[in-house]
């Protein structure tokens, strides 16, 4: 197996050569080849002094100085990865992902640590929150950032950030929808291609994050919580009657909004498949219906108190797991749009938790035992670019094998050599055939 890994090692070598680029210093050009294959290769802890044994580097003092003490600005090389990623899987039919994900810690001295909710773990631990964004199309994922969420626990303790060294800007409390749209920014600046921004409940119950991306001119379909209210799509604005003192100065809706879950009572649902697993097709009840999110400005309605006006008009979607599971989405696509696309592009989501397990499992994204805001995010980074370029090397394999089919299949069809041959429009789908899971140790072989 030396050949195969020398194979990968002199192709990661000239992958990387636009991230050492924009590194500048020879030491620093040295030192990232060396983080990103020791992340690759084999082993169980990819922290660095283990990484640093495994490498032969005896010391580990210079891939410790790389990631969590020198003094280099890590955005060009962030850059770099978004223009990458673009050209591995960025189109018009890509998604954006935006989620966040768990590192569980012990103590409370490593940057952003503090007992919170995690998702992947289905409970509050004592853990660092990582903001992530995955862009993929078809099957296949590439992260394009993660950044740290930093409790009021934090952001109140000047000493403590500080100590961790977070950089002044990012010491004001902000939320994890605030920060997703700085990112989102980030990477329109950038040019990355994508269609559609997904999220979950946790993004999509915000007004202003939805408002965000509408602003932003993006089409997007996010989870939200059963009891945000919305409105029929075909409520009205009314000059309501003042039974008493002064005459009214503003207009109400002429119905009262409701919950998102009852909105769907008497709505039809219909099974759909959207994609097919290990385990056969995967399918659910959908039911979709126009409405109008309250969101708008708040507003005292009758004896009912503040109420939020109607907002923007957008799709509500149910879905009726298997389990007896219910969900519920808002998403801004057009009103012709079909329910079985709606069911598809809310559950392309999936893509960016398989990212989040294999970055972790076997990329090492947990391992950092570093305290500081800039190891921990250059670490991350390091994470990313090694995964980035693992999808390369699997997008390599899938189209080379693409190619020797069309060869086989045009030898093939010579041999018969037909009268009248026909020409076939090339698709997105057949330029992107579905792609199994990928284990990224044999994707390194």
């Amino acid at each position: 197996m030396v050949g195969n890994t020398l194979d990968w090692n002199e192709e990661l070598g000239r992958w990387l050569k636009p991230f050492l680029d924009r590194l500048g210093h020879k030491a620093r050009r040295q030192m990232c080849p060396l983080y990103v294959s020791g992340l690759i290769g084999p082993g169980d802890r990819k922290s660095i002094q283990p990484m640093a044994e495994r490498l032969a580097l005896g010391e580990y003092d210079q891939l410790h100085h790389f990631i969590a003490a020198g003094v280099w600005d890590a955005t060009p090389v962030e850059t770099e990865l978004l223009v990458q990623a673009d050209r591995l899987v960025g189109d018009s039919d890509a998604v954006l992902v935006i989620d966040d994900t768990a590192l569980p810690k012990k103590g409370t001295h490593s940057v952003g640590v503090a007992p919170q909710y995690a998702s992947a773990l289905g409970k509050t631990a004592n853990c660092q929150t990582l903001v992530s964004l995955t862009l993929a199309r078809g099957e296949v994922p590439v992260m394009l950032a993660l950044r740290l969420f930093l409790p009021d626990s934090w952001t109140s303790n000047r000493a403590r950030l500080e100590r961790a060294g977070v950089p002044t800007e990012y010491r004001t409390a902000r939320t994890k929808p605030e920060m997703a749209l700085a990112e989102i920014d980030r990477v329109i600046a950038a040019g990355v291609r994508f269609g559609c921004v997904l999220a979950d409940a946790g993004y999509g119950m915000s007004a202003p994050f939805r408002q965000g991306l509408t602003t932003r001119k993006l089409a997007w379909a996010v989870g939200i919580p059963h009891h945000l209210k919305v409105y029929p799509a075909d409520v009205r604005m009314i000059w309501p009657v003042a039974g008493r003192g002064r005459p009214r100065k503003r207009h109400v809706p002429d119905i009262l909004s409701m919950a998102a879950g009852d909105m769907l009572t008497d709505a039809t649902w219909q099974n759909i498949s959207w994609r097919t697993g290990t385990k056969g097709k995967l399918k659910a009840g959908f039911a979709a219906v126009r409405v109008r999110v309250a969101d708008g400005p708040p507003q005292r309605i009758r004896d009912k108190g503040q109420q939020h006006l109607p907002g923007d008009e957008v799709w509500l979607i149910g879905e009726h797991r298997m389990s007896g599971e219910k969900k519920y989405y808002l998403a801004n696509l057009p009103a012709k749009t079909n329910l079985r696309t709606l069911a598809a592009t809310i559950k392309a989501r999936w893509i960016c938790e398989q990212a989040h397990q294999q970055v972790k499992e076997e990329l090492g994204l947990d391992h950092f035992e570093g305290r500081s805001w800039q190891g921990l995010h250059r670490h991350a980074l390091m994470t990313m670019i090694a995964y980035a370029f693992l999808q390369h090397r699997r997008l390599a394999t899938a189209g080379r094998k693409k190619k020797n089919q069309r060869a086989t299949a045009s030898a093939d069809v010579a041999s018969r050599a037909p009268r009248h041959p026909r020409t076939h429009r090339s698709t997105t789908a057949a330029a992107m055939p579905a792609l199994p899971k990928m284990d990224l140790q044999r994707a390194a072989a």
